[in-house]
């Protein structure tokens, strides 16, 4: 009789003890609630769940929060088409905005075609395990080596190799996520506004004869393109053509007319366009290692 006495007080306990539990746990969450607007899941859903960061948010879930709370415009999302995000910014009822749209822009010409090889390198096949090797083989210490670890990291395939080894970036499919300018071991690779149409395609910083010797379209800082353009446009560092990007209303083509290796281009919708004194490379074959070179 006794036994069954404890077991129904312990039962019973149990059951009040639960109960002062729940109540807590109510008491608690009406305390301890967070408003969330419902409106955050439906922008998340409108959006590419990419997570790439090139809007400068942690995330497709942080862009929705910021969007809805008026902290960013819809047009930061640089994945999204236009038209998606007209519909986003109607259905919270907001201005879409602008979004001054960027890519990755290689800062090298130097194919296999034009640039010479020191040493043929012969080891795990990616450019950070290359550059461990004496720089990778280029005669251009500062030439892009050609085995496409931005091509293999780019999750949205804006990065192809071409058939001189030089990888090519697809404006349309980039979205500055910053991946090929992580992983590059010489660091060619940089986030420009596409409105950046002027672009020096090249990092030797070597004295003239010598970047030429190493790569026929190196820039050789024979100084006409800061003569041809507006000043305080472009300017001479350490032997390489640096434009200044916050001049950039003054760009044009008259830039880069007298550059003699074309090192120095002008970006129209995804053509490559050179000077008139530019010289021609018609060799499509690669150039033979050679030890001799500078």
């Amino acid at each position: 009789m006794e036994a069954l006495t404890n077991i129904a007080l312990a039962g019973a306990f149990m059951a009040a003890l639960g109960g002062v539990l729940a109540l807590l746990l109510v008491v608690a969450n009406k305390r301890l609630y967070v408003y969330e607007d419902p409106r955050i899941n439906e922008v998340e859903e409108l959006l590419p769940h990419s997570n790439c960061g090139a809007c400068g948010t942690a995330g497709c879930r942080n862009f929705a929060e910021l969007v809805v709370a008026g902290g960013i415009v819809p047009a930061k999302c640089t994945v999204n088409s236009p038209e998606q995000n007209a519909y986003i910014a109607k259905f919270l009822g907001v201005s879409m905005g602008e979004a001054d749209k960027q890519i990755a822009r290689l800062a090298c010409a130097g194919g296999r075609h034009v640039a010479w090889q020191r040493a043929s390198y012969q080891g795990l096949g990616t450019c950070r395990a290359a550059a461990l090797v004496s720089g990778g083989g280029k005669a251009c210490a500062w030439g892009c080596l050609g085995l496409g670890d931005c091509e293999s990291v780019c999750e949205f395939d804006a990065i192809y190799m071409d058939d001189n080894g030089l990888p090519v970036v697809i404006d349309s499919l980039c979205t500055a996520c910053g991946d090929c300018v992580d992983v590059c071991p010489k660091d060619l690779f940089s986030l420009q506004s596409v409105s950046h149409k002027l672009w020096v395609a090249c990092k030797n910083r070597a004295d003239g004869d010598t970047a030429e010797a190493q790569c026929e379209v190196a820039c050789t800082a024979c100084g006409k393109c800061t003569v041809d353009a507006a000043p305080g446009l472009i300017r001479l560092d350490n032997n390489l053509a640096v434009i200044d990007y916050a001049n950039n209303t003054l760009a044009s083509h008259t830039a880069i007319e007298r550059c003699p290796t074309g090192a120095i281009v002008w970006l129209n919708e995804g053509r490559i366009e050179k000077g008139r004194e530019a010289k021609k490379i018609i060799r499509t074959q690669a150039l033979p290692v050679s030890a001799h070179v500078v």
